[in-house]
């Protein structure tokens, strides 16, 4: 009898964290879709990683509670939306500069490539702990003295956005699903640096 018990106690495990691991993917494409506004993807991984949470949690949610989620979240996201932009752009100009040959280019396009992937990382730290009272700009702040304080987690995020290129480079429709799997990694990596 209690062996049978066990049996079903792992069982429920595994369909439990493979469960959440389908949820991980499902909310990949929820993001990818509310990401076509272009400026829109902060706050689609904001409402991503907020259902996430509240799955973990086993509070209800769906396609709905993200959709209100995202809604809530584009009212300020739109515009770190814009800045996400116009700091890729600098890093474009800096990369062009360091093959350009001009003198100073390399460090140039180096410092321009490590800032904007530590503004990217600051970025998913932030969406990762969006709830709808919060001020972006706060959120933002917060993220960076985190990023910059927990360089463990801001690595394993680096890491979840080097799978999502180049899963997009091997196989272009992989990279959708497995941005769900990075809202869950920043999920993780707030949740543990708010425990140590």
């Amino acid at each position: 009898m209690a062996e049978a018990r066990v049996k079903v106690r792992k069982e429920s495990v595994f369909a439990e964290r493979f469960g959440v691991f389908a949820e991980c993917l499902l909310t990949g494409v929820w993001i990818a879709v509310a990401s076509l506004g272009v400026v829109t993807y902060p706050a689609a991984f904001a409402a991503g990683a907020r259902h996430l949470r509240r799955r973990t949690a086993h509070q209800g949610g769906g396609w709905r509670e993200f959709v209100a989620d995202f809604r809530a979240a584009v009212r300020g996201g739109w515009v770190v939306g814009v800045a996400g932009w116009a700091a890729v752009a600098v890093a474009w100009v800096d990369v062009q500069a360091a093959r350009a040959g001009i003198p100073g280019g390399p460090l140039v396009g180096a410092v321009g490539l490590f800032a904007l992937i530590g503004c990217a990382v600051a970025g998913m730290r932030a969406a990762a702990v969006w709830t709808p009272d919060d001020s972006w700009r706060a959120l933002l702040a917060r993220a960076g003295r985190r990023t910059v304080l927990d360089p463990a987690g801001s690595f394993l995020l680096t890491a979840g956005l080097a799978v999502v290129a180049l899963s997009g480079w091997f196989i272009a429709p992989l990279a959708v699903p497995v941005l769900g799997a990075v809202a869950a990694a920043a999920v993780a990596v707030e949740e543990r640096y708010r425990h140590r």
